[in-house]
């Protein structure tokens, strides 16, 4: 894949000189918008181009005037943590008239503007397509009519459109998550852990509404994020005699809990195409079952409040992009979306995506559910298929010759509960038998172990933290007794929930093999810690959740420094030798500068920074906010640090300390971490499952290989299982650390958006993608 380098920087600087380009904001609103005008203002100011932000949508658009303004580097200050838009966005008729699209046309062609970038739904990129294809069409009426003169219509003969996907529904085709979503479902796992616990304390059945008219993502992975009892989804209509199957499954589910949850998208349908109300579904849980029943329609505000880390990111990596993508578009290239692969923006051709996206509904029109399914996704289908089995599986009857082991390593990280839990049924309900032990390795030595049952783990997958316990010892020193506690609880197959250590434990069990037997069984390890640093994974569990905590603690130190005028924090984050948090964090929350391990800075940088702050704070904003992660320097530590800004700072501004600590490990898991434990309980089930099976002879399992011990990992969009023989080649076990890090790519971006001359040397600008039914079966794990 080509990279943009130093050289390739200043060519986009020459390209976007002179030139002009605007953003607007289009269609309902979504929670990121303002990062990814940020992004795009940003960016294109910083290769030279005339940025103008076009206010209420396509209406100002129209209009013209003062809707359509020049932008300044500071116009988009202090915008990135606030939800909606604040460029405004509005439904617009008259832009869908040729008439309308003349006075656009008009206003950009007087301005210069040839380059425009969209942020809305289908219905608004479709049209921003429409309006591109008519340009010279409408220039040449322009002309006609005297209003512009025939040379400007000629210098300005090309319409140059790019799309980013706002939607809170995630129904786009081609891109694995739209801005928005990921924050609704922030707000929908808020409100679903508040009626939790009242519905727990009296006993009660609550329906959720969640939004979703014609797409059920939300509703289907708040379900699996939230241990749903039964799930409704425009996709999946019910089958005839539902109302018994879910009455039954609802009373079923009483015997080991005191509550039910049943979500029903706003858009939910029987196979008829009738409307599934929530009201209905209450109306009949009470006549059926008797059961004290409460509806909640969530409304809008699963749109409202500030958007979360990853619609923070993905809207910056996305606004970056799509400035690239205009400087570098010629008149023979077709319109594009920006979206998401893996961890990657990639362009999209537009009308592929937008005709991609109609084939959905036209498939639920045509009462072709299952290809409807399919349309939406691997990821949708994939989670799918794992709520249906995590719903409506029983304990088998028919028990296995297998027994499974769980045990939590290394510091506590949110998700693992909810790995836990989906392991532990659907072991269960393979027939296996389940132990888990307290407290890493050391309670595996010491055989503090106990049975599992179905209903052990109710509730587990919104509780923070290691309910097993967790520790970070290493098994090396206490192998006898692991040995020992294998042999007496029979245990076939083991499954490691933890970080670094619960990977390196796991390498020293299967190192260990050569010296006891017993050890030859298969193992899985899923990677659970906030630090974000295991080989063989781009992510983590708990890593999401945890910079969103480090997130919401900067955003209130930014206010208090907003507040005060002329201040700078310098805020440490945990992450050992990694910087994932920080830099994340820092991305997430529009940081000055951040300081990791991995990017190694001298006395010479700290100075350069803290002048350019001291500049910062002439203008109009006066506030400054620096990341350092724990480890990333032995001698410049955050004492040091601070002492030198509050010197060199003296006089211009004035800097305070703050130091995270141990929240970031605290509180309940970000939906993205409950759904991606759940996947990875389920997944490494299956796996061990398997593994036990192929290498089952003579009454006992006897797996040998180094295939048979493994870490599952999330890579680009491939979920995978690799070897930990081979993952101890790409290991820097001196800082705990993979040797080569995906996420390092952010670094350019986060310098840029802080106004920083910088190589982008490292960055990765997207290719094309085209789009077809094969690509969007991929399984993008969100």
């Amino acid at each position: 894949m080509k990279r943009l380098n130093s050289v390739d920087l200043e060519k986009l600087k020459m390209t976007g000189a002179g030139r002009a380009m605007a953003v607007l904001t289009s269609g309902g609103d979504a929670q990121g918008m303002n990062a990814a005008v940020r992004a795009v203002t940003r960016m294109g100011i910083y290769v030279g181009a005339k940025v103008y932000l076009i206010h209420e949508g396509y209406q100002g658009l129209v209009d013209g005037g003062d809707n359509i303004k020049l932008a300044h580097w500071h116009s988009v200050t202090n915008i990135i943590q606030q939800g909606g838009t604040v460029i405004g966005s509005a439904r617009c008729k008259a832009f869908t008239t040729r008439e309308g699209r003349l006075a656009a046309a008009f206003n950009l062609v007087k301005r210069g503007i040839t380059n425009l970038c969209v942020c809305g739904g289908d219905g608004s990129l479709t049209g921003a397509n429409i309006f591109r294809s008519e340009w010279n069409g409408l220039l040449q009426e322009l002309v006609e009519k005297g209003r512009i003169a025939d040379t400007v219509a000629k210098e300005y003969s090309h319409l140059n459109i790019v799309g980013l996907v706002g939607s809170i529904d995630n129904d786009f085709c081609g891109t694995d998550m739209t801005i928005g979503a990921d924050s609704a479902l922030h707000r929908i796992m808020e409100i679903v852990d508040a009626i939790m616990t009242t519905a727990q304390s009296h006993q009660r059945t609550f329906v959720l509404e969640v939004m979703g008219r014609h797409c059920g993502y939300l509703a289907l992975v708040s379900a699996l994020a939230a241990g749903a009892d039964w799930l409704f989804i425009p996709e999946v209509p019910p089958k005839e005699g539902w109302e018994d199957r879910m009455c039954a499954r609802l009373e079923a589910s009483r015997s080991g809990s005191r509550l039910n949850i049943v979500i029903v998208a706003e858009g939910a349908i029987d196979r008829n195409g009738k409307p599934i109300s929530s009201n209905y579904i209450k109306e009949l849980v009470v006549k059926r079952l008797g059961y004290d029943t409460r509806v909640t329609v969530l409304g809008h505000v699963q749109r409202g409040g500030t958007p979360s880390a990853f619609d923070r990111i993905l809207s910056s990596k996305l606004g970056v992009e799509a400035v690239v993508a205009l400087m570098e578009a010629t008149p023979d290239t077709p319109a594009c979306v920006i979206g998401l692969s893996g961890n990657h923006a990639v362009r999209l051709p537009l009308m592929e995506c937008v005709e991609m996206t109609k084939l959905v509904q036209q498939a639920m029109n045509e009462k072709k559910f299952d290809e409807a399914v399919k349309l939406r996704g691997g990821s949708f289908e994939t989670n799918w298929n794992i709520y249906k089995l995590l719903a409506f599986q029983k304990p088998a009857q028919v028990k296995t010759e297998f027994t499974l082991g769980i045990v939590n390593i290394g510091a506590p990280a949110p998700g693992m509960n909810a790995a836990v839990r989906s392991a532990v049924r659907l072991a269960i309900a393979h027939g296996h038998k389940v132990y888990a032990f307290h407290n890493g390795f050391e309670g595996l030595a010491d055989g503090d172990g106990f049975e599992m049952m179905w209903h052990t783990v109710a509730g587990w997958t919104g509780q923070g933290g290691s309910i097993l316990g967790t520790k970070r010892s290493l098994p090396s020193k206490i192998l006898d007794k692991i040995v020992s506690t294998l042999n007496k609880y029979n245990i076939t197959a083991l499954l490691v929930i933890g970080g670094f250590e619960g990977y390196h434990g796991v390498l020293e069990l299967y190192e260990a093999r050569r010296h006891f037997e017993e050890l030859c069984i298969p193992m899985c390890v899923i990677p659970a810690t906030i630090s974000n640093n295991v080989p063989g994974t781009d992510f983590s569990l708990g890593a999401d959740t945890a910079v969103n905590a480090a997130m919401t603690g900067c955003d209130m130190i930014k206010q208090s420094a907003s507040g005060t005028k002329r201040r700078v924090f310098v805020v440490e984050t945990m992450g050992g030798y990694c910087g994932y948090l920080a830099t994340s964090t820092g991305l997430a929350v529009g940081a000055d500068a951040v300081y990791i391990y991995e990017d190694p800075f001298t006395i010479h940088d700290l100075k350069t920074n803290v002048e350019h702050l001291a500049e910062k704070m002439k203008k109009d904003i006066q506030r400054g906010l620096v990341l350092r992660n724990e480890y990333c320097h032995e001698h410049y530590t955050t004492d040091f640090i601070h002492k030198l800004y509050s010197a060199e700072g003296k006089g211009i501004f004035d800097c305070r300390v703050n130091v995270l600590g141990h929240l970031q490990q605290g509180g309940a898991p970000s939906p993205f971490d409950r759904n991606f434990g759940t996947k990875l309980g389920v997944k490494a089930v299956q796996w061990l499952s398997q593994q036990m099976a192929e290498n089952y002879r003579q009454g006992r399992v006897f797996a040998n290989a180094p295939n048979s011990v493994c870490v599952l990992g999330l890579n680009r969009k491939v979920v995978s299982f690799i070897p930990v023989a081979e993952l101890k080649e790409i290991t820097d076990f001196q800082h705990r650390v993979p040797k080569d890090q995906w996420w390092f790519h952010m670094r350019p971006l986060l310098k840029m958006l802080a106004k920083y001359q910088t190589s982008f040397s490292e960055y990765v600008p997207g290719s094309l993608k085209h789009l077809t039914k094969r690509s969007l079966s991929v399984d993008a794990g969100y």
